[in-house]
């Protein structure tokens, strides 16, 4: 069956001239209005929350977002800007019956995504391989790969996700859904395969393969991953910068209350120790805050002229 196209721009809420910065605000927005953690209607926050993920995954990366600007809302009335259907989710049956595909769900993406941006229902080694001696007849079954996007939380905290493989029985014809929990430890890294022993294609009367699931990191509203480190962004006014202030900071297991210094400069980082994702050993990495100087748009009269008395007290010259 044909996916359904999905307009990531009107799940983002922006039109499809928006900028980088416009798309980066609008998904921030929309993740912490609906991230599980604070949403009332948690189940339908969740698969809202995946479509918000998934759309920024698309239109908040540039190569990405050019591929899906190509593709258009038309992509299934028309073989232009339509990149072929993947060899790889598809594959003939033991005794040369008719192809059948595999569609997995509980990954975190559509099947939209999978057909176009993914790797779901890939085959190792192109089918079934020999198990045993050569004339016993015995062959292994082929192994499935595909994408699992996660969430940081669920980086941080470890968690169990129930899977599902959809596919045609190619002896009966009839469709089967087998479910199944996977395991995602804690300080999994993006890229890092998680296998999941024999729940790839059943073999010739041989032992089944296995499936290997490509971990991706789902983006966050208020954190960017580098290694096992975090990074994110804290804004101040100018008189804190001046002055040096307390701010509350958030961190994936609750809010710190971090220093900042007299006379921080915009841009600076600051570095929180043991705030970062897992590591082996039980350590953690560290969370470093950008501290960004923000300037009021507007003022008041009586705050204008405060900053028109300190203009001309002041001695600092940032050009000399």
């Amino acid at each position: 069956m044909t996916p359904e196209f999905k307009d990531y721009y009107a799940i983002l809420g922006v039109t499809r001239t928006a900028t980088e910065d416009e798309i980066k605000k609008a998904f921030r927005k929309l993740a912490r209005q609906y991230h599980p953690d604070v949403a009332k209607d948690k189940k339908n926050a969740e698969e809202k929350f995946k479509q918000i993920n998934e759309a920024y995954e698309v239109v908040g990366n540039p190569e990405n977002r050019k591929k899906y600007d190509t593709l258009g809302a038309n992509w299934n009335q028309t073989d232009h800007g339509m990149p072929p259907r993947r060899p790889s989710q598809r594959r003939r049956g033991a005794g040369g019956a008719d192809d059948y595909e595999v569609k997995m769900g509980g990954t975190g993406f559509s099947d939209f995504f999978e057909q176009f941006f993914g790797q779901r229902g890939g085959f190792r080694n192109g089918g079934y391989s020999p198990y045993g001696e050569e004339d016993s007849g015995l062959s292994k079954g082929a192994d499935i790969e595909g994408d699992l996007q996660v969430s940081l939380e669920e980086v941080f905290q470890g968690a169990i996700r129930s899977i599902s493989l959809r596919r045609v029985n190619s002896t009966t014809g009839a469709e089967e859904t087998h479910t199944f929990k996977v395991r995602i430890p804690a300080g999994v890294q993006d890229g890092q395969r998680i296998r999941v022993a024999g729940k790839g294609e059943e073999g010739m009367g041989g032992i089944s393969g296995d499936l290997y699931l490509t971990v991706r990191m789902a983006p966050h509203p208020d954190f960017q991953l580098r290694g096992t480190d975090l990074t994110s962004q804290v804004d101040i006014a100018p008189w804190e910068a001046v002055l040096g202030t307390t701010v509350s900071v958030p961190t994936l297991d609750g809010p710190v209350t971090v220093r900042i210094p007299e006379g921080t400069q915009s841009g600076q980082q600051l570095r929180v120790r043991g705030k970062g994702l897992p590591k082996s050993g039980g350590e953690r990495g560290d969370l470093y805050i950008s501290l960004e100087i923000q300037v009021p748009k507007q003022v008041t009269p009586e705050e204008k002229a405060a900053w028109e008395e300190l203009a001309k007290a002041s001695k600092f010259n940032p050009r000399a």
